[in-house]
């Protein structure tokens, strides 16, 4: 009910654990809060907010539009309902190295278990899309390390992404890898690699976890989580999904509505009132709140 009672130390700590742990994390891209709460309830291991779903939600392309404040608000909506550790997409860190710096620090105020940071040059790109710039090697490590050095809770995780596969290759996606595990980085993320095989080369490359992403109508085959634990990936996200299953409904259901003139035909494929509320948790609050009606108060005079 309300608040998730598991802190955003315990969180953090959670996550590094699973890191550790040999064990490959599954996390689905939550959309809103209420989704984060299904993740949980679906037994997943985490939960990843997305830049891209950030903006598209905003109807904003995922060109770098979206604001520190409008992912910071976001995300702490999301991670505050679940205790499950939520990993969110902070892009470039949202300016030079120290805005990257209060990125963190903002971020951990708003209960995340780590986030992401890509080495791409603003106006950034979707990493499956062309049109990329990639930041020089030593600017994408000076502002990798201003997010090791700002962070207060040494268990939030920082993650390197490096998008420079579509550009540059394997063997230049190797390279920063190595950099950035070298600067501090406690996740890998090679976006955009094309197959097993280029994961396997990275997992040979890099002696730090690794994150998959295996997002749909992108450059990387998509791989099943057998494919992904036999390759010794660490974490693997589904970022859009949810977001595009969710958008596709929605827009096939307008159309009938529109044909048929009633939304009747649709309401077996519903969320039923009574899985809405079993989800919102309604008896829990129906228990508070008698209990607290109940108990009364008194005054000592």
């Amino acid at each position: 009910m309300l608040h998730s009672r598991t802190t955003p130390h315990d969180k953090r700590r959670a996550l590094r654990a699973g890191l550790s742990g040999g064990e490959l994390l599954r996390l689905p891209g939550a959309i809103n809060p209420l989704s984060a709460r299904a993740i949980e309830r679906a037994g997943f291991d985490g939960v990843y907010v997305s830049g891209a779903v950030l903006a598209a939600d905003l109807a904003l392309p995922d060109i770098g539009l979206t604001t520190l404040s409008e992912v910071a608000e976001r995300s702490q909506a999301i991670a505050r309902v679940t205790g499950l550790p939520t990993l969110v997409d902070a892009d470039t860190g949202f300016g030079e190295p120290m805005n990257t710096a209060r990125t963190i620090q903002i971020l951990e105020d708003a209960g995340l278990a780590g986030c992401h940071i890509e080495d791409q040059v603003n106006p950034k790109r979707c990493g499956h899309l062309d049109g990329k710039t990639i930041s020089p090697l030593p600017d994408a490590v000076r502002r990798l390390r201003a997010a090791v050095d700002a962070r207060r809770d040494p268990d939030f995780v920082v993650c390197a992404r490096t998008d420079v596969r579509t550009t540059g290759g394997l063997a230049a996606t190797i390279e920063r890898a190595k950099a950035f595990a070298e600067a501090g980085a406690d996740l890998i993320f090679p976006e955009a690699l094309a197959d097993a095989a280029e994961f396997e080369a990275m997992r040979k490359a890099v002696d730090v976890p690794i994150l998959a992403n295996m997002t749909e109508f992108g450059q990387s085959t998509l791989l099943t989580t057998t494919t992904l634990r036999d390759l010794g990936i660490n974490v693997v996200i589904y970022p859009v999904t949810l977001f595009r299953l969710i958008m596709g409904t929605v827009t096939e259901s307008l159309k009938i509505i529109d044909a048929e003139g009633t939304q009747a035909g649709l309401v077996e494929r519903m969320q039923t009132r009574g899985e809405l509320y079993d989800l919102l948790d309604y008896s829990g609050y129906a228990t508070f709140d008698a209990d607290v009606l109940t108990h009364g108060y008194r005054e000592d005079r």
